[in-house]
């Protein structure tokens, strides 16, 4: 097989955990090679999740949280939905600079299920993204039309959480 030069739309979806943990591993794996990485987190907010702490000083990668760390299921969407906006318009604009060789958009696949993002725009981006940038999305509900223009797609099942078990979110697992 030849050495492929061509930037890869990768997808970690399903309900099981491990989405983002995968997707930063990639990353890992990625600045490993001296390759410049972007994550972008559309429904984490601020709070400082291990990611955060763990990157600070790393010069090829950098990550922002630009949400507000759920999505109101009852109220109006509106505050999420600019957040979301806010968020396609950055990693838009740092695929196109064309500075990066990967952009990680972490959660973007619950904006798009909650209508919080166009799946027709995120698409018609994608498809026409420049060649040599890998692209990785994560979340559940990765739409069909996603998976069908990905060229790889992961999706993590749930066998078995300790939250079922009534234990909470455990640092360095979960966040």
């Amino acid at each position: 097989m030849k050495e492929q030069k061509k930037g890869l739309i990768i997808i970690f979806t399903g309900e099981g955990k491990g989405k983002t943990t995968a997707a930063l591993g990639m990353a890992l794996r990625a600045i490993g090679h001296h390759l410049k990485v972007f994550i972008i987190q559309f429904i984490k907010g601020k709070w400082q999740s291990g990611e955060l702490k763990a990157v600070k000083g790393m010069s090829n990668l950098s990550i922002l949280p630009m949400g507000s760390g759920f999505i109101c299921k009852e109220k109006s969407r509106d505050r999420e939905k600019k957040m979301a906006l806010e968020a396609w318009d950055l990693c838009r604009k740092k695929i196109e600079s064309k500075e990066y060789d990967m952009v990680i958009m972490d959660e973007i696949n619950y904006a798009i299920h909650y209508n919080l993002l166009n799946l027709d725009d995120v698409i018609s981006f994608l498809k026409n993204k420049p060649k040599k940038i890998h692209i990785v999305l994560t979340g559940r509900n990765a739409k069909p039309e996603l998976i069908e223009i990905a060229d790889i797609v992961t999706e993590m099942r749930d066998i078995k959480h300790s939250y079922r078990r009534g234990m909470k979110a455990q640092k360095g697992i979960e966040y």
